[in-house]
């Protein structure tokens, strides 16, 4: 690992990061880019969105400067610059889910079409064989692209929940590459989790940094999911993959699933599955009883729990066709249970009492 780890590049998106996020607070109040309190959004004050810019921009600055990313994926930047102005687009001025939608469209095409990384195959998760897309490949990758990008803008709901669960996921991604013999790519995830700190200290408030609390925003919940899912469809392609498919499925698991449930139960009521409500897991924890940080600390851990079983099946190379099925299984079991999730609390208070 250390044969490939570079700590100028590390160093540079750190600081960069730290300094635009202390620069760009005034700016945001200026521009208007900022949160306020509403019956959904229960924070204290006018908070700056100004969060996801800065790691993106953090990101560029180091890739261009040390040469590290940008020399061989300038089309991610530019899918990335896409999604960011989306997102501050979005921050300030509430686009419509429909016009979002078709931008995310656009971007996921930039991915799949300009930059060629998209979905070949998606192994034998049958068990009948590898399951080769062909040119239908393209339009599969553009529908995960953005669902992974949406399934990280609605897990955004808590301080510290998006910026928290990409470490897990892109600090997994990196353990991958460095044992499976891609550590030559190590610095592509890591240059993201060193953006993505500085913002945590903000966002939650560490010794040093209280009073100065700053959100993601959209842009950067979209752009670490365009991030994430940029790396897991490089990473599991071709000959030279790190990791099979099904694996980079459970690493984005547990955000994806509560999308699903959340989608579903907003069509089973006749309503827009686009529409924001307060129905998210983070939510769910915390009108059971659980604060802010012990909801953060939980679905955290229920995240690198499916990061954990991806790890394992990949470890001990548990058959594609097995992990599939179980993983629709446990999507099946966990949108039954948050379609009845008041009553499975009560049941389990009635239970421990």
């Amino acid at each position: 690992m250390l044969t490939y780890l570079q700590f100028v590049p590390l160093f540079t998106a750190f600081f960069v990061a730290l300094i635009l996020l202390v620069v760009m607070t005034p700016l945001a109040h200026q521009f208007g880019l900022v949160d306020q309190p509403s019956a959904r959004k229960r924070h204290a004050g006018i908070v700056p969105l100004t969060g996801g810019v800065a790691i993106f921009m953090a990101v560029l600055v180091a890739s261009v400067a040390t040469d590290v990313w940008m020399k061989n994926n300038p089309l991610f930047f530019t899918a990335s610059a896409f999604i960011v102005l989306l997102g501050m687009l979005d921050d300030r001025f509430d686009l419509s889910a429909k016009g979002r939608l078709m931008c995310q469209f656009g971007v996921a095409a930039i991915m799949a079409w300009s930059a060629q990384n998209y979905i070949t195959s998606l192994g034998n998760i049958f068990g009948t064989g590898e399951v080769l897309l062909g040119l239908s490949g393209y339009f599969f990758t553009i529908i995960c692209v953005v669902g992974v990008i949406n399934a990280f803008n609605m897990i955004d709901g808590i301080d510290g929940l998006a910026g928290g669960m990409s470490l897990v996921i892109l600090l997994t991604v990196s353990g991958f590459l460095v044992f499976t013999g891609h550590g030559a790519s190590i610095m592509e995830p890591l240059i993201i989790v060193a953006a993505i700190v500085p913002f945590l200290a903000f966002n939650l408030s560490w010794k040093g940094f209280r009073g100065n609390k700053i959100f993601m925003g959209d842009a950067g919940s979209m752009f670490v999911g365009l991030t994430i899912v940029w790396l897991l469809v490089d990473h599991t392609q071709g000959e030279t993959a790190a990791f099979r498919p099904i694996t980079a499925v459970w690493l984005v698991g547990l955000p994806l699933m509560d999308m699903a449930a959340i989608m579903y139960r907003r069509a089973r009521k006749g309503q827009s599955m686009l529409k924001p409500d307060r129905q998210h897991l983070h939510n769910i924890f915390m009108r059971a009883g659980l604060s802010s940080r012990k909801s953060l600390v939980a679905i955290l851990m229920l995240g690198a729990c499916y990061c954990l079983i991806g790890i394992l099946g990949e470890v001990y190379q548990v058959p594609e066709a097995i992990m599939f099925w179980c993983f629709i299984g446990l999507l099946v079991v966990y949108s039954l249970v948050i379609q009845h999730i008041w009553s499975v609390l009560r049941f389990v208070k009635r239970v421990t009492a």
